[in-house]
């Protein structure tokens, strides 16, 4: 199938990476050049966005297709090494059916992110997928454009019967998209989808929840967090929809409380407790989580398992040293509550805080609150949300285990 953006249809403009440029880290893999990098004349900045161009290095060797926006400080995302590639639903389809090849030796049901942006070959593009629905979000421009194509290879692939837009992404304005979603095959689910992951159930709301409806992410660090709550009493802050007190609960834990701001998020966390048939052992608190967090401790509540899993307090490098501040905050009101030889996990996907940088945050937190932690267990991503090994921006999510 053809597209109206076929390459043989329209020759291809050209883009060149300015002299003294490392055009030689983009032919081993990295896959973006930013605005300072390109030549920005008037013949670029009048590309409309999300054009299909041949990029080349100082000297006019092409270093294959990219995508650019002239209005984003990415302006060009690598697309394929071939500058002649037709990206058209035959193209999607083989990206797509590389990325579900992995998934099917990964799991052995269809719950699971499907593609994971630079890593999968479709810079920019996330897909969750929930049985036979799947939910896109694509957060660069020539993804955008093209959203109706990648839902037809999408269907094509996959089986998928029902295929949502979510425009939730942080880099929507960055590159000048508008927050609409919606339906783009099928109809739109009229309850909460049922996710079964490590023992537990999860009720991920694809229409109106938080990002795609659930976050696979943290799944193995769910697992072993399952792995140490027998008998114990779990608190679950920044909970959502009960991501680490559902498994812990799966696990045999005597009782979990749920922590977060949203309503609906602690909703569907109940209705994922109700499910598992374990609404008895689970409580929810809604509020702001420092709040809770230090009338917990005045109250002398311990738990046995507390768990930290906050928003991105530092989504970008202005914002690191306030977002250190902020998890060191939580790792100091957090460990207070932690019962002697108990376990507290904190978490933070700020892929601006590396993982040296958060677990200094993380241990000074905690010497502030007089406990002497022992690293027990450090946790990162799920394997469908691969790494793309040049760009450390794709390794964001750490978790971090301490005995105290």
């Amino acid at each position: 199938m053809t597209t109206p953006f076929s390459a043989s249809q329209t020759p291809r403009p050209h883009v060149r990476m300015r002299p003294k440029t490392d055009a030689k880290r983009i032919r081993f893999g990295f896959p973006w050049a930013y605005a300072n990098e390109v030549v920005t004349d008037r013949r670029t900045k009048a590309l409309a966005a999300g054009t299909l161009a041949v990029l080349e290095d100082e000297n006019r060797n092409p270093l294959g297709l990219a995508a650019v926006n002239p209005g984003s400080k990415i302006i060009a995302r690598m697309i394929d090494t071939d500058p002649e590639a037709e990206v058209d639903q035959a193209w999607f389809a083989a990206r797509l059916r590389r990325a579900l090849a992995l998934r099917d030796r990964l799991f052995d049901a269809p719950f699971y992110r499907l593609i994971h942006a630079e890593a999968d070959g479709l810079p920019g593009v996330i897909i969750d997928r929930f049985g036979d629905t799947a939910v896109i979000q694509p957060n660069a421009a020539w993804a955008d454009l093209r959203v109706d194509v990648i839902a037809a290879a999408l269907v094509e692939v996959t089986g998928v019967t029902h295929v949502l837009k979510n425009a939730g992404g942080r880099t929507l304005s960055l590159e000048g998209l508008d927050d609409a979603g919606g339906m783009l095959i099928g109809g739109a689910p009229e309850a909460p989808i049922a996710v079964p992951m490590n023992g537990a159930v999860y009720m991920a709301d694809v229409t109106g929840g938080q990002k795609t409806g659930l976050f696979y992410d943290q799944r193995p660090n769910h697992a072993f967090a399952k792995s140490v709550a027998q008998d114990a009493r779990v608190l679950d802050v920044f909970s959502h929809v009960g991501g680490f007190g559902l498994a812990a609960l799966a696990g045999g834990a005597v009782s979990t409380l749920c922590v977060d701001g949203a309503a609906p998020a602690l909703d569907l966390a109940r209705q994922g407790a109700v499910a598992m048939g374990v609404e008895n052992r689970f409580e929810s608190r809604q509020g702001d989580a420092f709040d809770v967090l230090t009338a917990l401790g005045e109250a002398g509540e311990r738990f046995d398992l507390v768990i930290c899993d906050p928003p991105a307090f530092a989504p970008a490098r202005p914002a690191l040293d306030a977002g250190l501040r902020a998890y060191e905050r939580v790792a100091r009101l957090s460990a207070a509550l932690v019962a002697e030889g108990g376990i507290l996990a904190l978490c933070s996907c700020s892929h601006a805080a590396d993982l040296a940088k958060f677990r200094t945050a993380c241990l000074r937190g905690i010497g502030r609150a007089g406990r002497r932690p022992a690293l027990i267990h450090t946790g990162f991503a799920g394997p469908d949300h691969p790494l793309q090994p040049q760009l450390a921006e794709s390794g964001y999510l750490k978790a971090l285990f301490f005995r105290l």
